[in-house]
């Protein structure tokens, strides 16, 4: 097998959807020997803002010298994104490797109970996070929590960043409904860590770490910084990052008895965080500043604007813009459009997206007479933008994957990989 054709197997199982349930994970990862058995976990959740708190976790906890794997989906450019201990994605090779260990297991499965791509992804990382001997990994959920595939596993503590609104056809349409689906990660006795403020959300995480006798720890998202972020300048930028670093500070204090850290790798930690595509900043040769951000439903484009006004007051700015239709896209163009000098509309390369038509009557009934032209292509728009200062691109992850690849700030891999993130817009549903 090459990794061409490894990538092209998991590519295949796209076509068995997104499946909610834990009975086919727990049996393939018990074929492949139970290799969460042999593990630490910190399992993240959360709508928003989860994956940056990972990627703050796994900094602090690799500069305090332990071996840690990091899972975390979806990828932007590349598969190996999503499986990486100390930071270094999973090699082309063991790619393949896991690949050829994992198809005689899935082949014991019948055709109506065949394992997704990331019921599959979620074995093959743990395979490799206990060959790799790691101290802890840092586990992010793919989609809610209860009957993600991720919630195989017995964590160290327990995480639930934020919950607002996004896949309401699967997780619900209130906030109690979808904080019911995130709060299914709470194991009995294991702490739970949230920075959840909404009352109704926050009732629901209450009563579950109380019926499952977690300790539930409630982390301010505001007022005077705790030490030692006080004085830090994060390397991401925004407000929200400021809050997403107190809940894995949180998280840090927590755990300080199973995982040691000193005050100095917190520090290091923190200052030395890399995750891209999060008001990612890029400037080009001819001094344009570009803004890279993966806001992909309203609570996302909301943080995004209040930063936009906060960080770029002033500046001539040009929005590049392509959202998916299932994410409340008239809504994220009422929140993006007013701040934008113009506005340009690149398509994303998905089923589900919105078209140009639909996103430029949006944002024109948000900003009306505000300049909207649709492009052919992302690179095409971004050649549109040669007088612009200030730069925004956002609106979907496929989007900011394309934006890397095209303005050379992705690594790994050898090929584009964005097309694996499509494995199903309707997930079916297993017993509950």
């Amino acid at each position: 097998m090459t990794y061409e054709s490894a990538v092209q197997y998991l590519y295949d199982l796209r076509w068995f959807g997104a499946k909610l349930g834990l009975e086919n994970t727990h049996r393939l990862a018990a074929l492949a020997g139970n290799p969460q058995e042999r593990l630490r976990f910190i399992h993240v959740a959360g709508t928003n803002g989860k994956g940056s708190t990972c990627a703050m976790l796994e900094s602090i906890y690799r500069c305090a010298g332990l071996q840690v794997g990091l899972f975390t989906s979806p990828h932007l450019v590349h598969f190996s994104e999503r499986i990486q201990v100390n930071r270094e994605p999973i090699p082309e090779r063991d790619v393949v490797r896991l690949v050829e260990g994992m198809r005689p297991l899935v082949e014991q499965f019948g055709r109506d109970h065949h394992p997704t791509f990331f019921e599959v992804a979620t074995v093959m990382a743990l395979s490799y996070f206990a060959e790799k001997a790691c101290d802890v990994v840092v586990w992010e959920t793919g989609l809610g929590g209860r009957l993600d595939a991720t919630n195989i596993v017995h964590p160290l503590a327990s995480v639930i960043t934020t919950i607002e609104f996004d896949h309401e056809k699967w997780l619900g349409s209130t906030l109690a409904s979808i904080a019911l689906e995130k709060a299914g990660i709470i194991k009995p006795g294991v702490p739970v860590v949230t920075g959840v403020a909404d009352t109704e959300p926050l009732e629901v995480i209450r009563q579950t770490a109380a019926t499952r006798q977690s300790p539930l720890h409630l982390v301010p998202l505001s007022g005077p910084e705790p030490s030692p972020l006080d004085g830090i300048e994060l390397p991401l930028h925004g407000a929200h990052q400021r809050a997403n670093a107190r809940v894995a500070l949180r998280t840090v204090e927590v755990l300080g008895s199973a995982l040691p850290v000193s005050p100095d790798a917190v520090v290091r930690g923190f200052e030395s965080v890399y995750w891209p595509a999060r008001l990612q900043r890029i400037v080009r040769e001819n001094g344009q500043v570009v803004v890279l951000d993966a806001a992909h439903n309203p609570s996302g484009a909301a943080t995004l604007a209040s930063a936009i006004r906060a960080e770029f007051a002033g500046a001539r700015t040009c929005f590049i813009l392509g959202i998916l239709q299932d994410k409340n896209y008239r809504e994220m163009c009422k929140l993006l459009a007013p701040l934008a000098g113009r506005i340009l509309i690149a398509p994303v390369h998905s089923d589900r997206a919105a078209t140009g038509a639909e996103l430029a009557a949006a944002c024109a009934a948000a900003k009306p007479g505000v300049s909207v032209r649709e492009c052919p292509s992302l690179a095409e728009a971004l050649a549109a933008t040669a007088p612009d200062e200030t730069v925004v691109i956002a609106g979907s992850l496929y989007l900011a994957g394309e934006a890397m690849e095209i303005l050379g700030i992705s690594n790994g891999g050898r090929k584009q990989e964005r097309g694996l993130n499509e494995y199903g817009q309707y997930p079916k549903h297993t017993a509950r």
